[in-house]
């Protein structure tokens, strides 16, 4: 179990993070310079928060009140940089056993790890000669023959091409479901996290925002900032008028609110850009203008004008199997039923 609660300014930004972590996969899911990496360096003792507490089973890391504050060599937490910092002139077995203690029970440990994340008869190679996921395979197998209490991951993955992204994406699949300890992986990368970790963290300009399961976030993001991680699109300031119905201001059109939400506390409405259909048989229902059509690889990108009194555009996401033919300028009939409309309050 991972409890984490400190503080840590940095000039004028300061990040404030507060979560627990049992022995499961939780993702930190936030925008470029809102503290991601900055969290896992102060788990990892390679940066000291200004005030706080973080245990790891039991065991203080750190904690300010009580001047504690162990080095990194000591806190038994791996931490996989996204180039995963293989020495490049020692081979994998000795990368592996580089900070093991006693030849003989190094040499052992080496073996089973290697085995253990499929790397033998790789022990003389040297990583200039390995793959990507034999690279990866390596520093990890590195982190856990150390007996590691928990792992942590600094967007592994963001700097490869898609092809090479998908299969070390599934060798991370297969390692996590073998490592029954906490993991923490860091991202802005919303399909990565969703597909490789349970829950998620929402960090925005250094503060937690949100801490659900990827299914309870996507499903109803809550916030604003939530909401465009997950992918959506169209989000428009909203008001209500008291009859059951939200305006979107920047589209000029009204959606109506499910029962359950309280139409006082609506401040944004949103949708996602897949989550509509031609026609008129759903509660929502706009004679919209195509203003321009923009082919994908497999989808239709068209972008709307909802009503004549419509600020901004609205983009809807149709697959071209559905739809073969769009024009713009042409009128269009669309469809969204009210469970497709997300309510924000903030």
């Amino acid at each position: 179990m991972l409890d984490v609660d400190f503080t840590k300014k940095l000039g004028e930004f300061e990040l404030r993070v507060k979560f627990s972590l049992a022995n499961e996969k939780l993702a930190i899911l936030g925008a470029s310079g809102c503290g991601k990496s900055m969290t896992l360096k102060c788990i990892a003792g390679i940066e000291t928060p200004d005030s706080g507490r973080i245990v790891l089973n039991d065991r203080v890391l750190y904690d300010s009140s009580k001047k504690i504050n162990l080095p990194p060599q000591k806190r038994r937490v791996g931490y996989l940089f996204q180039n995963y910092a293989l020495f490049p002139n020692m081979t994998v077995a000795q990368n592996i056993g580089f900070a093991l203690e006693g030849k003989t029970a190094g040499t052992n440990i080496v073996k089973e790890f290697m085995q253990k994340l499929r790397l033998q008869g790789l022990e003389n190679k040297y990583p200039a000669q390995l793959s990507g996921g034999q690279q990866q395979r390596t520093a990890l197998a590195r982190m856990l023959a150390l007996d590691t209490e928990m792992i942590m991951f600094d967007e592994p993955l963001s700097a490869l091409d898609s092809f090479l992204k998908w299969e070390l994406e599934q060798e991370l699949l297969d390692i996590f479901g073998t490592f029954d300890r906490p993991i923490l992986y860091v991202s802005h990368d919303r399909g990565e996290v969703f597909r490789l970790c349970d829950h998620i963290v929402i960090l925005d300009k250094g503060k937690i925002v949100s801490n659900s399961t990827k299914h309870e976030l996507f499903e109803n993001p809550q916030t604003v900032t939530g909401t465009i991680l997950t992918g959506c699109k169209n989000i428009s300031p909203a008001f209500c008028r008291g009859n059951g119905i939200a305006i979107a201001e920047d589209w000029g059109v009204g959606f109506k609110i499910p029962q359950g939400i309280d139409e006082e506390k609506i401040r944004f409405v949103a949708v996602r850009a897949h989550m509509m259909l031609p026609g008129s048989e759903y509660e929502n229902v706009f004679n919209a203008q195509i203003v321009n059509v923009i082919e994908d690889v497999f989808n239709w990108i068209v972008v709307l004008k909802l009503s004549p009194q419509a600020k901004k555009t609205f983009r809807w996401v149709v697959s071209k199997k559905e739809i073969t033919r769009l024009q713009a300028g042409a009128n269009i009939t669309i469809g969204i039923a009210s469970e497709h409309v997300i309510f924000l309050e903030s």
